[in-house]
């Protein structure tokens, strides 16, 4: 029994390790073909919406019409559509509305995606077109967000209207992104504004001192630094953080003031938000709607295609995701 228990840790043992071996040749293995090949997986995807509502429409219809009045619905939408393919002509062609979403996180992340899909749209647009980008940002990091703001800047540069649509939230970064457009809609709950500059850290000095440790920087040029973590921080490091605090809310509020010069800028920079119905008050948004309303009445006098730029993440990324949701379930 004792060299049975003996040859079992044994074998575990034995397993364990050649089990590590095997996963980590198959990682420098995915490594090796994720760099080989995910540059060129990322690509651009478009998804005709009147094609959606149509097909919806159709399956609800089939669901609530007799079968024979269904069969007419049918052959009535073949014919139609077989009537259109013979007048089709690009002069003729209907107007078009290009969608682009951007759900926003502290970072401004999505933001290289904007980009590669603001490209792609103005490889086609015209100016009888229309761009709709769906903003979901509680905002974030300033230079994040005015990178984001650049992007869709391109688009009225170009001369082509644009439309942002604010279903749950656009505040600060998003907001900033936002009052870039032609119009604004939101929906009535949905919050706008925030119209304000936030930093915060924490500082351990106290707790270095206690301890006995000495923290050492060394900086060239008076404001190199001004608060930090480790530091001993003084009034003048608060003040010149503060400065440059209201730089930036300053900078704010006058690239809000330019693109929206009906709101009045004294009342509503004051890091405030407001839901949708409050904002129209407040000229910070134009028109009360949803996006999915807003799009499906736009497909019925134009042609709307969704854009998506699709990032494709290497196996090995794939599996390490899998990992840490592992862990988190652990």
């Amino acid at each position: 029994m004792e060299f049975l228990i003996d040859y079992g840790i044994f074998a575990a043992k034995f397993l364990t390790v050649a089990l590590v071996i095997v996963l980590g040749i198959g990682a420098l293995v995915l490594l090796v073909i994720g760099r080989s090949h995910g540059a060129h997986d990322d690509h651009i995807e478009v998804k005709n919406l009147n094609d959606k509502y149509a097909s919806m429409t159709l399956a609800l219809k089939s669901a609530v019409l007799p079968a024979k009045a269904f069969k007419h619905e049918m052959k009535t939408q073949k014919s139609e559509r077989k009537q259109r393919d013979r007048e089709k002509n690009p002069e003729l062609a209907k107007p078009r509305v290009y969608v682009c979403r951007f759900d926003g996180d502290i970072r401004a992340s999505a933001g290289p995606s904007l980009a590669e899909e603001v490209t792609a749209i103005l490889s086609v647009a015209t100016a009888k077109d229309e761009v709709v980008a769906v903003i979901s940002s509680p905002g974030g990091v300033i230079h994040g967000y005015g990178l984001a703001s650049s992007q869709l800047q391109r688009i009225r540069d170009k001369g082509i209207p644009l439309t942002a649509a604010v279903d749950k939230v656009a505040a600060s970064g998003g907001y900033m992104m936002a009052c870039v457009a032609d119009k604004i809609i939101a929906a009535p709950f949905a919050i706008v504004g925030s119209i304000g500059v936030v930093a915060q850290l924490p500082n351990f000095n106290r707790f270095l001192k206690k301890h006995d440790i000495d923290y050492e920087e060394i900086t060239a040029g008076e404001f190199k630094r001004t608060l930090t973590v480790f530091g001993e921080n003084t009034d003048a490091d608060r003040n010149k953080f503060r400065e440059e605090i209201e730089d930036a809310h300053e900078l704010f509020k006058e690239f809000v003031a330019e693109h929206r010069p009906d709101v009045d800028i004294s009342t509503i920079a004051t890091g405030e938000h407001w839901y949708g119905k409050r904002a129209l008050e407040k000229n910070l948004i134009d028109e009360l709607s949803t996006s999915d309303d807003y799009l499906y009445n736009r497909s019925l006098e134009r042609d709307v295609f969704e854009v998506r730029y699709v990032r494709k993440h290497s196996l090995v990324d794939k599996l390490v995701g899998h990992a840490a949701k592992l862990f988190r379930l652990a």
